[in-house]
């Protein structure tokens, strides 16, 4: 089955106290693509600057990732830099330069409208709705969004959530967004307004699902190795719906697994910098990984 996904694809500079790497290919959209393209087709809207490398594309092409719908502007790409501490759940901007993402008015090919399952990354929520305009009928549609747009356009991002399915979002995020420090009554009151499920990504302690008065914990698994979490909450939301769309099955057993195939995908992507650790990823290593988390949380019946 196939996903569209409309965000952003970015340099990204970023320092973590394991290392640096500087003007590596990074963005919400080519996050979501690479982790979401080992269970679905993947179709990217996005815009990237003329300054794009070729081998970039090449590497989207190599995941199956359909790039009819990345359009190349004159210009420079989308550039992010950043650094994290030890404490490695929440990244420093150091400096964020639009360029070409200023002016990004989404360009839904013809041949994308029939997309079955639609991926909403973070961007402004008026193109959000922008884009939903120029789908047929999904049958399933998630969202991200952020800070940014929760403080500057909270009436537009509500409107937006009335048209979703599921929102996902950080805790600080659900937070802020409810107005609640309480995680439970912020996801009641976020859900009143329209979505039927709220995934909340908590990082290294895994992440959270309301949906329907139930609730679902998926734990993150301990790992030795972790570079970069740069992208981890995009591979999530990419494991997340990727299984969902391979499924077409969005009951509740389904959407646990899902929960935990995305946390599957982020531990992989904290590994390296970048979407290196992705690039040489099997889908054997994730039936492992798979395996690994079910057995992580499993416990007898008394």
């Amino acid at each position: 089955m196939s996903i569209l996904v409309v965000g952003s694809v970015a340099f990204d500079s970023i320092r973590t106290p394991f290392g640096q790497a500087t003007e590596v290919l990074g963005g919400s959209a080519t996050y979501f693509s690479a982790a979401a393209s080992f269970f679905a087709d993947v179709r990217l809207v996005a815009v990237v600057g003329e300054d794009f490398p070729e081998d970039h594309l090449g590497f989207l092409r190599e995941r199956k990732v359909d790039l009819r719908g990345l359009q190349r502007v004159p210009g420079r790409t989308f550039r992010w830099v950043g650094e994290y501490g030890f404490d490695l759940n929440e990244a420093r901007t150091l400096d964020t330069q639009l360029n070409v993402f200023a002016d990004f008015a989404p360009k839904i090919p013809e041949e994308y409208q029939d997309s079955e399952v639609v991926f909403l990354a973070n961007i402004d929520p008026d193109l959000q709705r922008e884009v939903l305009r120029q789908v047929r009928r999904p049958a399933f549609v998630a969202a991200d969004t952020m800070n940014y747009w929760i403080a500057r356009k909270p009436e537009s991002l509500r409107q937006t959530l009335g048209l979703v399915d599921t929102l996902v979002i950080n805790d600080a995020e659900t937070r802020q967004l409810a107005g609640e420090a309480n995680l439970v009554q912020a996801a009641r009151k976020i859900l009143g307004w329209g979505p039927r499920g709220l995934v909340i990504k908590r990082g290294e302690y895994g992440a959270l699902m309301f949906n329907d008065g139930d609730w679902f914990a998926a734990p993150a698994l301990p790992l030795e190795a972790i570079q970069d979490p740069t992208g981890a909450g995009d591979c999530f939301a990419g494991g997340f719906i990727g299984y969902l769309a391979n499924t077409m099955n969005f009951g509740d057993a389904s959407v646990r697994k899902a929960m935990i195939m995305g946390s599957v995908m982020a531990s992989f992507n904290v590994e390296a910098f970048s979407l290196d650790r992705l690039r040489a990823l099997t889908y054997g290593e994730i039936q492992a990984r798979f395996r690994a988390f079910k057995r992580l949380a499993h416990f007898e019946d008394l």
